[in-house]
C-alpha cells in the first residue's frame, strides 16, 4: 500500500474517489470505498478541501500561517481517512493516494469523476459547517458527476454480515435502467453475492384496492422484467438472481427491500415507476431515507 499526493489523470485503471471531510460519515464512506477499490483492483483516491467558504462577502485574505494551519487540518483529514481505508480492507495491496485542495469542493469533484470509477461522498454535507442530511455537496455530484456516484450513509455495511446479504437494484423497464442493471451485476459477481431485482409497476401502494384488468397488467410486467435480467444469466452465471415484482411505489419497494440488501444500485432517471428517480422529490424521499450505501449510475 502506497500514499502519495499525485492526481491520477493519466492513469488507465481509473481510481475510486472518495471526498471526506473529518466527520464519522467521511470516514464510513472511506471504509466502504477501500473495500470496493479492493474488488475492482482499482487505486483509492483520497480527497479533502479546504477552501474557505464566504458565501457573498468579500473574498477572505489569508495569511501564511492561516494557509498552513488549514493544510495542516486537511493532512489530518486524509490521514485519518487513510487509515479507515486500511482497516476496512486489510491486508491487500491497495494503492492510497491523498491530496488536499484549496478548490472548491463541488467544481473539483465533478472535474476529477471524469476520470473516476466511481465517486463516494457521504450522504450528509461536506464541510465543517454544512451536515444537514444529503447535503449540497451529495446533491450536486448525483446530479452533475461523469461517473457512477456512492452514497454512503450511516454505516459502511464492510462487517461479515451484512457482506452477506444481496445487491439490490431498480428496474423500470426502459433502456435508462441497463446501465444500472450492469452495474448491479458486476457489483454482485465481485462481492459474490446474489442481486434481486425490483420492479414496480404502480405508483399507488400494494394496499389500494385493485382495479380491474390489473392482473393481465402484473403478467405483462413480470415479463419487463424476466426479459431486462434475463440477459446477464451467460454473462455472470455466478450471480443467482431473484426478481421481485411489486405493485407498489417504487420508493417505498426500494426502502422496504434495502433492510435487506448490502447495497442498492439506481439509475439516475427513468420512465414509468421510476421517472424523475434521483433527480426530484422521488430521489430526496429515498436518499434521505435509505441506510445502506447506494449507487447512482448516470445514463449516458
Amino acid at each position: 500500500m502506497t500514499e502519495n499526493s499525485v492526481r491520477p489523470d493519466t492513469l488507465v485503471n481509473p481510481p475510486i474517489v472518495v471526498a471526506v471531510d473529518g466527520s464519522a460519515i467521511a470516514y464510513q464512506a472511506a471504509a466502504w470505498a477501500a473495500v470496493d477499490a479492493g474488488l475492482h483492483g482499482a487505486p483509492l483516491l483520497i480527497v479533502t478541501s479546504i477552501a474557505v467558504t464566504t458565501g457573498f462577502a468579500p473574498g477572505v485574505v489569508l495569511s501564511d500561517d492561516d494557509v498552513r494551519i488549514l493544510r495542516t487540518d486537511g493532512e489530518r483529514v486524509v490521514l485519518e481517512a487513510a487509515r479507515a481505508a486500511r482497516a476496512a480492507a486489510p491486508g491487500g495491496e491497495l494503492d492510497i493516494t491523498t491530496e488536499v485542495t484549496f478548490d472548491s469542493i463541488i467544481p473539483y469533484l465533478i472535474d476529477l469523476s471524469r476520470r473516476a470509477r466511481v465517486l463516494v461522498v457521504g450522504s450528509r454535507g461536506l464541510g465543517a459547517f454544512r451536515r444537514e442530511l444529503l447535503g449540497s455537496v451529495s446533491t450536486a455530484v448525483t446530479r452533475h458527476a461523469h461517473c457512477p456516484v456512492a452514497l454512503v450513509h450511516n454505516t459502511a455495511a464492510t462487517d461479515v454480515l451484512t457482506a452477506e446479504k444481496p445487491v439490490l437494484v431498480g428496474v423500470d423497464g426502459s433502456d435508462n435502467s441497463m446501465p444500472a442493471l450492469v452495474l448491479a451485476f458486476e457489483e454482485a459477481s465481485r462481492r459474490k453475492v446474489g442481486l434481486t431485482a425490483l420492479h414496480t409497476w404502480s405508483d399507488v401502494s400494494a394496499l389500494d384496492t385493485p382495479l380491474p384488468g390489473w392482473g393481465m397488467i402484473q403478467e405483462q410486467e413480470a415479463e419487463v422484467l424476466a426479459e431486462r435480467v434475463a440477459g446477464f444469466g451467460e454473462q455472470f452465471p455466478d450471480v443467482p438472481v431473484r426478481r421481485m415484482l411489486k405493485r407498489d411505489r417504487p420508493v417505498r419497494a426500494l426502502l422496504d427491500e434495502s433492510e435487506h440488501a448490502q447495497l442498492l444500485v439506481v439509475g439516475s432517471h427513468g420512465r414509468g415507476g421510476f421517472t424523475g428517480m434521483l433527480l426530484g422529490s422521488t430521489s430526496a424521499a429515498l436518499l434521505h431515507s435509505v441506510d445502506c450505501p447506494a449507487i447512482v449510475v448516470r445514463n449516458g
